[in-house]
């Protein structure tokens, strides 16, 4: 595996990957990789013939007191787990190389960015959007691969490629990869790792809330009440406070006021402990719950 920081020795390796007509994937992280990460990259290799990842903590999207100076980076064992996994190139470039002096540019995808995170994060997805279409031109991947754990932002960008004309990923090759998940069902991130012992023990009860809310509405429950039952189930578990738990198209984020079998994803981002999780998971007839267990919620 290649490990390139700047942008000339970037343009260089690409050429040489791409030639004899090689398609390539790439797949963005901020590092601290954990078995979420390495799905992406397994996935990027049965769509692409060469696999590069990026490992770039953004500034741009963090807000005021979040956790920039606080999220882990851990380069050297990032790079051997990629090693491991087969990559072929590490693009990993610093701050000044991503946003040189006097950088003014930023996207926003208006309306996608103002509801669940975006309401919540002001400026978050723009610093999203901006530094994908940066690395997405950077690198000019045929396909980019982003996990489903983060909804929204898979969305974003999906449409900020349409409605970019990008050529380099297409849209169609912004290829969403399921979320993977621990034992308990809680999905896997990066900031898992603030858990206390104790928390993380707490932390697996929003995986089964959510999954009886979604039971009880293809059950032909009360939305309303599923909905307030999943957030009592939240915080009697331990959860500090919920900024959101919502029903929302899975396209276009427009909210559902009652689930009538169009295609739907509940979302959530609740926080317990010194870290702020997010999950989310389609409605649909495989996620339903016995009876009984939605009655014992």
């Amino acid at each position: 595996m290649q490990t390139v920081s700047t942008r000339a020795a970037l343009s260089k390796a690409l050429i040489a990957l791409k030639s004899g007509g090689k398609t390539l994937a790439l797949v963005p992280t901020m590092g601290a990789l954990h078995d979420g990460h390495l799905a992406l990259v397994r996935h990027a290799r049965q769509v692409a013939d060469r696999v590069a990842v990026s490992i770039f903590v953004n500034p741009l999207q963090f807000g005021e007191n979040e956790d920039l100076d606080a999220y882990p980076r851990q380069l050297a064992q990032d790079s051997q787990l990629l090693q491991d996994a087969g990559v072929d190139l590490l693009w990993a470039p610093t701050v000044a190389e991503m946003y040189p002096a006097g950088f003014a540019t930023t996207i926003a995808v208006q309306g996608l960015d103002q509801v669940l995170c975006g309401a919540n994060r002001p400026g978050h997805f723009d610093g999203v959007a901006t530094v994908v279409a940066k690395l997405f031109n950077q690198v000019r991947p045929d396909a980019a691969l982003f996990g489903e754990k983060d909804w929204q932002q898979l969305t974003i960008i999906r449409r900020m490629a349409r409605d970019l004309d990008l050529a380099l990923p297409q849209a169609d090759r912004v290829i969403g990869v399921p979320t993977v998940r621990e034992a308990d069902g809680m999905a896997m991130s990066s900031r898992n790792r603030y858990l206390s012992p104790a928390d993380r023990i707490r932390a697996r009860e929003l995986n089964r809330a959510m999954r009886v809310a979604i039971g009880a509405i293809l059950a032909g429950g009360d939305q309303s009440r599923a909905m307030a039952t999943l957030r009592r189930s939240i915080l009697a578990a331990g959860f500090d406070r919920i900024e959101y738990a919502e029903l929302r198209t899975a396209e276009t984020l427009d909210d559902v006021a009652q689930w009538t079998g169009q295609a739907t994803r509940l979302l959530v981002a609740a926080h317990i402990g010194g870290a702020r999780l997010i999950d989310n998971m389609a409605i649909e007839p495989a996620m339903a719950i016995p009876p009984e267990t939605i009655s014992a919620a």
